[in-house]
């Protein structure tokens, strides 16, 4: 299962009268943010150190907040429509860093690995730079998207592969 977290979008701030008229509708910053966000979070430690190791220059960064690990609830809902309930509490680091030119970035893992959220808080902060943006698309983004896309369709195939197609037999007139 995967928890994606993305509380720390400015001016995206969903008032409860808001989430009782519907969604909330994101600008394409936003959008790419939350993209970002989520793919960090779905990052292998590895692929961040490598990236990390690669870098020409490697940023200062000061920590702002953790990394720190807690417990956040889970919701789920039955048929993905009906009332939500608490599944359950999963293991949770974040981290916030500043940059030396002032950026701020946040991350939230799942697990305990506190690298991994420090380095992806580092590279949210580097995507919101434009010097950098693109060679955090390029060397770090764009192969979690293709690591990422390749293991969803894996498990399609694997789910589609046990389907089973229910048919009715008509029965003659007795």
């Amino acid at each position: 299962m995967v928890v994606y977290i993305n509380r720390h979008l400015k001016d995206v701030a969903m008032t409860l009268a808001e989430k009782k008229v519907g969604k909330i509708e994101l600008s394409e910053g936003d959008l790419a943010r939350k993209r970002t966000v989520d793919l960090l979070a779905r990052a292998e430690r590895q692929e961040l150190e490598t990236v990390w190791q690669a870098l020409a220059e490697t940023p200062v960064a000061q920590a702002v907040r953790g990394p720190e690990t807690g417990l956040v609830m889970v919701r789920g809902r039955m048929g993905g429509g009906g009332a939500a309930f608490n599944l359950g509490e999963v293991t949770v680091t974040r981290a916030t860093i500043r940059l030396a030119s002032g950026t701020i970035g946040h991350a939230q893992a799942l697990g305990t690995d506190r690298e991994k959220a420090r380095l992806s808080a580092i590279f949210d902060a580097l995507w919101q730079e434009p010097a950098t943006r693109d060679t955090i698309e390029a060397t770090l983004l764009a192969p979690i998207a293709a690591r990422v896309a390749d293991a969803d369709n894996k498990k399609a195939d694997e789910t589609a592969a046990t389907r089973v197609d229910f048919f009715t037999m008509v029965r003659g007139d007795d």
